[in-house]
């Protein structure tokens, strides 16, 4: 009798590198949810625990031969800078790196759902989410009926304490990434850019420590460099297109492959954007934006996103290694291709 098994891993195994050494704060109070929840239902002392430190401790997690898999959160930079580390000593990686998502905007597109979604999207968060909307792609013939309702609404957002109910922009995690931002503005009116609403600094007065910033909203009328790279600020390109499949290329025309959508009423546009030969992104959505991850779904891109996949039905498999085992009940022991010898 042969029985393969999906034998659960030791306890020791599996780690998880995702904080941000900038966030400890946040990576404490996550540990010290989860420890309530384990708690409450049981679970064995030690299943957890918390290493806060920079990339030298992400090397040695990252170098040792006890951490089966390495689940690893963040840049492309820094997953390049893992998965040949681990890799080399025959480890296992879980990469989830860099976006840079796009959304499509077809001419049948509900315009009203599309701005609410573009602007949550991009402007949510203070543009500081993996899925975080940074490419526009808008049909030629709604262009400049959308884009001003696009800047508009960018000059009404609130920026500000991120605790206050009316605040959807806080700020950016420090200086550097505000410094960030001013240089692939600068870089995209460089390459003959507009930029329609945004990109001033806010609160400097209230906050002068703080990286408070109003999102920008940049017309382009090609896919530059800038464009092509994830500046992990609040940042919308806008670009327009004449077909859906000049959309779609445009779309899969960056390294990164996380999440995309398309806002259109058409049902052939959005199979055909769904497609295998549409978007190429892991997460691919129609008439809400690219934040619009699930719990339920596979969550995950390809391309220099790395490939992983957390969350969704079958995310554990990543976590358990499989055990082929072969039982024998009876006192016979047939060799294969009927060999004798005894």
């Amino acid at each position: 009798m042969v029985l393969e098994r999906r034998a659960r891993p030791r306890l020791r195994r599996p780690r998880r590198l995702e904080t941000s050494e900038l966030t400890p704060l946040t990576a404490l109070a996550c540990t010290a949810l989860l420890a309530r929840a384990a708690a409450d239902t049981g679970a064995p002392d030690g299943l957890h625990h918390l290493l806060l430190g920079g990339p030298d401790l992400g090397a040695l997690l990252a170098d040792d031969a006890r951490v089966a898999l390495v689940s690893a959160t963040g840049s492309v930079r820094m997953g390049r800078a893992v998965a040949p580390r681990v890799a080399a000593r025959f480890g296992r990686t879980l990469l989830e790196l860099g976006g840079n998502n796009a959304a499509v905007v077809a001419p049948s597109a509900d315009l009203d759902l599309a701005v609410r979604g573009i602007v949550f999207a991009a402007a949510g968060t203070a543009g500081q989410r993996c899925t975080s909307l940074r490419r526009l792609l808008v049909h030629e013939d709604v262009a400049d009926c959308l884009l001003p309702r696009i800047a508009d609404a960018y000059r009404g957002l609130t920026v500000g304490d991120p605790f206050a109910d009316a605040t959807l922009v806080g700020p950016l995690v420090h200086r550097a990434a505000h410094d960030a931002m001013d240089e692939a503005l600068a870089a995209a009116r460089r390459d003959g850019g507009t930029v329609l609403a945004g990109g001033e600094a806010c609160l400097t007065g209230e906050a002068p420590d703080a990286a408070y910033v109003r999102p920008a909203l940049v017309r382009m009328d090609r896919q530059t460099t800038v464009v092509r790279t994830e500046t992990f600020a609040p940042i919308l390109y806008a670009l327009t297109y004449r077909t859906l499949d000049e959309a779609i290329a445009l779309n899969n025309a960056v390294p990164q492959g996380l999440s995309a959508s398309v806002f259109t009423r058409d049902q052939r546009e959005a199979e055909r954007f769904l497609a295998a030969d549409g978007s190429d992104c892991g997460i691919t959505n129609v008439n809400i934006g690219t934040s619009g991850a699930e719990v339920g779904g596979a969550f995950g891109g390809e391309k220099g996103t790395g490939g992983g996949r957390e969350s969704g039905s079958d995310a554990w498999r990543g976590y358990m290694r499989r055990a082929t085992n072969t039982v024998n009940y009876s006192d016979a022991l047939p060799l294969a291709q009927g060999v004798t010898f005894l």
